[in-house]
């Protein structure tokens, strides 16, 4: 620099300034812009600019550096731009700025910087080297802004960004995100994990992107068509040893700005699609077991009160024949015209008889139990037989019994009455496992299946056991009949309750006499019934 005296340039005006920089850059000795331009342009940039001399002591500012820092141009023309420093900024940074410098080439980079009143503040400077017609560097220019805020802002960016994405790797519930067009926009680990689990570890994601687009069904669409979110949506996935997973999915509808140029004055959304996936399998393997023990504690009710009905029917069966014949010797008593005083004794008594045996037929038939009351509504009959084998499973197992459950999946509903029908394949189910505890039955195999046949639901039962003689495939039916002995325990009146059962609901029981491998009990029952 050719001013060696800093006393000598301190009373420089800024236009001066401005005419020695414009002629240092020159080649040919010609103004490049006019000195007041030149200022003007300088003075009333918006970013700080400051030029020093090769010490970096300040020989002018302009007004945005006033606003950055605070210093008036009176209080730092002459003084070094160290004034600016926290004192913070590593030394290697420093290092770097005068080893460009020496090259003639300009730096760019941050420095942590304190105003006047000593707040802190984060400076992006730009140091450029001025260099004259002779490659002689005779001024530096340097220019920076503040950018805390936008420091602020890309940080607490960063920081949210890594929540978000700590959080969708970390959370336990599987996350995917797709565009309007079902491509896969992110998938995270869990939802990973769950597509291996349930398809297998060979499953891609777009496989298991594709299995619950089809469990979904409408609402996916709705919320592709539509942007109608939905929540708790249920659906099961059969995965690997045909075992089923239930789930339950969230899906929202998210809206962003398009990122392109083009539609910076044009706002262009895109629209994504997330689902959250939550895996409910324990859940609904709890809810089932209550259900369960629900169910064994009202059909153990509805089998101890149709305990007491059959027992006070086989009593009043059994009293009703006596009370029959008093009532006969009675009728034949009165029409003889003999009145002798044994005749007449004998009918005294037979009246009196008849008498306490029409009483206790009568106490008898007020100590039945009420029957169950239940209206009729649409029943899933394959939900009941499911019902039935799941609380007759220890049963089956202590038998030795295997199970074979073929249900015709899109089986209709019926119109009947629920708990009637779940205590009918009750007794069904019953009396094969019955049938095959015999120590004669050595292959012990329950088959069950669901058919729909010209307008009937057709429900098929076939054990392995001993079967039922043809003399008594109609036998059965009838109340007190039993193929058991008394000593057996067996009241005899399980198929005849099936039968009433049917009867009730316009449908027929029959045993099936073409099946020879033992007995197979087949239930027709239409999908609306009279009553």
């Amino acid at each position: 620099m050719q001013d060696k005296d800093y006393h000598q340039q301190k009373d420089r005006t800024p236009l001066q300034i401005a005419a020695k920089i414009n002629a240092s850059v020159s080649s040919n000795g010609d103004d490049l812009l006019s000195n007041e331009v030149f200022f003007q342009a300088v003075e009333h940039c918006p970013v700080a600019i400051s030029i020093t001399d090769l010490k970096a002591n300040m020989l002018y500012v302009n007004k945005a550096f006033t606003a950055v820092t605070g210093y008036e141009e009176h209080e730092v023309i002459g003084k070094n731009e160290s004034i600016l420093s926290n004192n913070t900024t590593p030394r290697l940074v420093y290092q770097a700025l005068w080893g460009r410098l020496a090259q003639q080439k300009p730096w760019s980079g941050m420095l942590l910087n304190r105003r006047k009143d000593g707040e802190l503040y984060l400076a992006e400077l730009t140091v450029s080297p001025v260099v004259n017609n002779r490659k002689e560097t005779v001024f530096y220019l340097g220019m920076h802004r503040d950018t805390t805020d936008m420091h602020e802002l890309e940080q607490k960016v960063l920081n949210q960004k890594l929540m978000i994405e700590t959080v969708v790797n970390d959370v336990p519930s599987a996350l995917l995100v797709m565009d309007s067009d079902g491509k896969v926009e992110l998938a995270n680990p869990s939802f990973i994990a769950l597509a291996k689990d349930s398809l297998g570890k060979s499953a891609s994601v777009e496989s298991f992107v594709g299995v619950i687009e089809q469990q979904l069904g409408d609402q996916l669409q709705s919320l592709r068509n539509h942007r109608s979110g939905f929540n708790g949506c249920e659906f099961s996935i059969k995965g690997p040893g045909n075992s089923t997973r239930w789930f339950a999915c969230f899906g929202t509808s998210i809206e962003v700005a398009c990122e392109k140029a083009d539609s910076f004055f044009q706002k262009e959304d895109k629209h994504y699609m997330l689902l959250m996936i939550n895996d409910i399998s324990f859940y609904r393997k709890r809810q089932e077991e209550i259900h369960l023990n629900t169910l064994k504690a009202l059909m153990a009710e509805e089998e101890r009160v149709q305990g007491m009905r059959e027992t006070i029917n086989g009593a009043i069966h059994q009293l009703q024949g006596p009370v029959n014949m008093m009532e006969a010797a009675v009728s034949i008593l009165q029409q003889r015209n003999e009145n002798n005083d044994k005749d007449r004794m004998m009918l005294h008594a037979l009246n009196d008889a008849l008498s306490a045996g029409k009483e206790a037929l009568f106490k008898l038939e007020g100590s039945l139990p009420a029957p169950i009351t239940e209206t009729k509504q649409p029943v899933n009959i394959n939900q009941l037989v499911r019902e039935v084998i799941s609380i007759s499973t220890e049963k089956l197992l202590t038998q030795g019994i295997i199970i074979s459950w073929n249900p015709l999946i899109d089986l209709p509903s019926v119109i009947g009455r629920e708990r009637q029908l779940r205590s009918m394949f009750k007794h069904i189910v019953d009396n094969a496992i019955e049938a095959m505890s015999e120590r004669s039955v050595k292959e012990r195999e329950l088959l069950i299946e669901t058919k729909f046949d010209k307008g009937q639901v057709v429900c098929e039962f076939s054990d392995t056991g001993p079967g039922i003689p043809r003399e008594n495939v109609v036998k059965v039916f009838q109340p007190f009949f039993s193929t058991k002995t008394s000593s057996d325990g067996c009241r005899g009146m399980g198929l005849s309750m099936v039968q009433e059962i049917v009867s009730e609901h316009s449908g027929n029981a029959y045993i099936d006499t073409d099946y020879q491998q033992g007995c197979r009990v087949v239930i027709l029952l239409p999908l609306t019934s009279a009553g």
